[in-house]
């Protein structure tokens, strides 16, 4: 555990000076600004709508970027950027040769790119009820206060972040093997389509395809929404642990192992 932690903070060291970090804090600050400087602006014709339905607007905005593009190749970005000193500065055998076991290595960049999209996602949270709920005091016609959507909320990014755990498991073996940025990228960017299409054709079988697994969480829950659409006051109910979920899990478990047995046996330049 001792090794885990001082491989866990000297990533910290490293990267937090990277776009990599930064990425995690800015994109969230970044849409949430704008959609509120939007909603600041429209205020007059969003006034007839309840507070729910204030909220759902708000929220789902950045929900539907999120769902279908914006996370799956935020985690490409960051899937290389814990690797990318070590491939910059061709220190991965000395990285591997400390007093460390490898397993601590390894298990310390996957635990610090998780928690990199962990950080992301819960700043969006934040950012989104800090901004809407600003909102209802600058513009009192606008009712956010009337709706308290702070539990739904943190259940819809809880499911986005256990959706994109394939994701991140894929991307991170995909950028420890590849030196260069464009081939995990590239890849990364195909299969992120790929996904997305699947998705919204509404294929049977793409809950067993990892990148569709952000976009058919935000398409469960807009199916939910409109299943309940001749509600005045439509509830949105979220199951966190649907098959695509059981995937994605399994998925990321699999890949890491994976990974962690490649990393023993490649000899890594």
């Amino acid at each position: 555990m001792k090794g885990f932690i001082l491989s866990f903070r000297s990533e910290f060291y490293k990267t937090r000076k990277t776009m990599g970090f930064w990425s995690a804090i800015l994109l969230p600050l970044l849409l949430c600004t704008l959609l509120f400087v939007g909603f600041f602006n429209k205020s007059d014709h969003l006034a007839h709508m309840p507070g729910m339905m204030a909220w759902m607007q708000f929220a789902g905005a950045i929900l539907a970027v999120m769902g279908s593009l914006l996370l799956p190749m935020l985690i490409v970005f960051i899937g290389y950027s814990v690797h990318s000193i070590e491939h910059k500065a061709d220190t991965w055998k000395s990285l591997f040769s400390l007093p460390i076991p490898k397993w601590s290595v390894y298990s310390a960049k996957y635990a610090y790119a998780f928690f990199l999209v962990f950080l992301c996602l819960a700043l969006f949270v934040l950012f989104t009820l800090g901004f809407g709920n600003l909102l209802s005091i600058l513009k009192p016609t606008l009712k956010f206060n009337e709706y308290h959507i702070e539990g739904l909320l943190s259940k819809i990014y809880l499911k986005l972040l256990l959706s994109s755990l394939g994701i991140l498991s894929i991307q991170f073996l995909l950028s420890l093997l590849f030196r260069d940025f464009l081939k995990p990228m590239g890849i990364g960017f195909v299969l992120t389509i790929t996904g997305v299409i699947l998705a919204n054709v509404e294929w049977k079988y793409a809950y067993l395809f990892p990148y569709s697994h952000p976009m058919l969480t935000i398409r469960s829950i807009l199916q939910n929404r409109m299943g309940n659409s001749g509600d005045s006051m439509p509830q949105i109910n979220i199951d966190l642990f649907t098959k695509d979920i059981f995937v994605s899990l399994s998925v990321a478990v699999a890949v890491f192992i994976l990974g962690y047995f490649i990393v023993l046996k490649k000899s890594v330049k």
